[in-house]
C-alpha cells in the first residue's frame, strides 16, 4: 500500500488486512499520523520521498518478503469474502503468476460500475501477483503496469473502493491528476497540440460513455466520461505551459555576484 497523508481512512483499510502474513506501507512525504497508524497495525513502514508513483510502488514491492503480493490502495476495503478468495487462490496451486481482481468504485454511497478509465478508476486490475512479475513504467500518475509470466485467472469478489466522497472531490482529483500528467508529458517531450488533445479527449469520452457503457450510470456516468475527456485536454495545455515556463527560466541570465566595496577611511 502506498500512502500520502491518509490518516483519515488508513485504519479502516488496514484492519481488513489481518489475514495477510505481512503488511507493507510506503509513506511518501507524510506529515500526518499515517506512519503511526500503520505501525499500530503491525505494518512495515517505508518512509521516503518518491516523486513518481512508479517509484512508490516499486519500493513497496521490493520490501515484500512473501511470494504473493496483494496490492491495495488506502481508499479500498478488502471484505471477508475477498480475503477468503485470495487465500484460496494462492494456496490452490494456481497455474499462473497473477490474478485480475474486480473493483467496485463508489462515489459517496453510490456504486458506479461502468464508464471508468483514463486513470480515474478501474473495474478490473492485476492486483494479486507473484513478487517478481509486476513492474511499472516511470510515471508520476497512473503508471502502466508491465507483467511477466502467465495469467492465472480472475477472482470473483471485488475490492470495495471509495473513490470520492462527492462530485467536488472528483473534480479536485481530476485537477491534481492532470497537473501530474502534464509533468510526465513535459518530461517526455510529448506535449503535442490542442487539436490532438481535443481528438484524444473526444475518443476518451466516447470510450467511457459508450464503449464502457457509462451512459447506463446516469449523471455520474456522463460526468466521469466528461472528466476522462477533459483530462487529455487539461494535461496537454498544462504540459505546454510548463515547457514554456521551463524555457523562460533557462533563458534568464545567470545572476552575477555583487561586489561590495568598503568605503575608505578619511
Amino acid at each position: 500500500m502506498c500512502a500520502h497523508n491518509e490518516e483519515a481512512r488508513l485504519a479502516d483499510c488496514l484492519r481488513r488486512l489481518e489475514f495477510c502474513d505481512e503488511i507493507v506501507v510506503v509513506a511518501d512525504r507524510c506529515t500526518d499520523r499515517s506512519q503511526e497508524i500503520a505501525r499500530q497495525f503491525g505494518a512495515r513502514v517505508i518512509d521516503g520521498i518518491f516523486p513518481l508513483e512508479s517509484q512508490r510502488k516499486a519500493a513497496g514491492l521490493a520490501a515484500c518478503l512473501g511470494e504473493w503480493v496483494l496490492e491495495v490502495e488506502p481508499d479500498e476495503h478488502v471484505e471477508a469474502a475477498l480475503a477468503y478468495e485470495v487465500r484460496a487462490a494462492i494456496h490452490g496451486r494456481p497455474g499462473g503468476d497473477w490474478f485480475d481482481v474486480p473493483v467496485d468504485n463508489y462515489v459517496g454511497g453510490t456504486l458506479v460500475r461502468r464508464g471508468w478509465g483514463a486513470g480515474l478508476g478501474e473495474v478490473m486490475a492485476p492486483r494479486l501477483y507473484r513478487q517478481r512479475v509486476k513492474r511499472w513504467k516511470p510515471r508520476r500518475v497512473d503508471p502502466a503496469a508491465m507483467l511477466e509470466g502467465q495469467f492465472a485467472g480472475a477472482l470473483e469478489t471485488p475490492l470495495r473502493r471509495h473513490a470520492d466522497a462527492d462530485v467536488g472531490q472528483m473534480i479536485a482529483r481530476l485537477n491534481r491528476q492532470s497537473a501530474l500528467r502534464a509533468q510526465d508529458l513535459a518530461d517526455a517531450g510529448e506535449t503535442g497540440g490542442l487539436l490532438g488533445d481535443v481528438a484524444r479527449g473526444a475518443a476518451r469520452f466516447w470510450t467511457s460513455y459508450v464503449w464502457r457503457r457509462g451512459l447506463r450510470e446516469g449523471e455520474l456516468g456522463f460526468l466521469i466520461a466528461l472528466m476522462a475527456g477533459l483530462d487529455a485536454v487539461l494535461s496537454g495545455v498544462r504540459a505546454r505551459d510548463l515547457v514554456k515556463a521551463r524555457a523562460a527560466i533557462a533563458a534568464e541570465p545567470a545572476l552575477q555576484p555583487t561586489r561590495i566595496g568598503l568605503a575608505g577611511r578619511r
